[in-house]
């Protein structure tokens, strides 16, 4: 039994889309996620050219033939030597100074055992000391920054082959004026120090 005013609300039913009439369009291939995902993060993606104007930054100018040129300096094996030398000179010098400040056999007279020695005296053995190993460090510094970039530009890669063909180089160096054996010593420990060294700075 019906009530007044009472009607019977619309059902919407889906229909299923009928094939394209002969002739007529065809429909366009569903969109696959793998092809979407390819042209967002793979392979046929295009880099977009960075531009710091774009972006709301200050854009930067082109480097000058004076920037380029100390650019190049910079990154000579000239310079990184001596860069090198410079931090080995000074690192050298500090631990001179350390090993000679915690020696109790500084500024002591072989000649005298139980002579006190002075102030003047002990300070003179730690600067002799730090000098000495200040040397040491900026030669092998030095040699070690040359190898390298020499060996760098020569294999034209950046890994830590570099460093382990450095070190045997400039430890053997250092070890064959005692002998052979202590030049082959002085090659395999610098090349492992140089191999551990590189392996925990990367």
């Amino acid at each position: 039994r019906r009530a007044r005013g009472w009607c019977p609300r619309p059902v919407m039913v889906a229909v299923p889309p009928s094939p394209s009439a002969p002739g007529g369009p065809e429909p366009p291939p569903p969109l696959q996620y793998s092809m979407l995902l390819q042209h967002l993060v793979g392979e046929q993606r295009r880099p977009r050219a960075w531009d710091p104007g774009a972006l709301g930054g200050i854009p930067s100018p082109p480097k000058s033939e004076e920037q380029k040129m100390v650019e190049r300096a910079m990154e000579s094996c000239a310079f990184k030597a001596a860069l090198a030398c410079v931090g080995g000179f000074v690192l050298g010098g500090a631990f001179g100074v350390f090993t000679a400040g915690i020696d109790t056999n500084v500024g002591f007279d072989p000649k005298d055992p139980y002579r006190t020695p002075t102030a003047k005296e002990v300070l003179k053995d730690m600067g002799q000391r730090g000098i000495s190993y200040a040397k040491n460090f900026a030669i092998v510094g030095a040699m070690f920054s040359c190898t390298e970039c020499v060996v760098e530009s020569y294999r034209g890669k950046s890994d830590w082959k570099n460093s382990v063909i450095s070190g045997c180089i400039t430890g053997g160096a250092i070890g064959f004026r005692a002998g052979l054996k202590a030049g082959v010593i002085g090659c395999g420990g610098f090349a492992a120090f140089s191999a551990a060294i590189d392996y925990y700075l990367r």
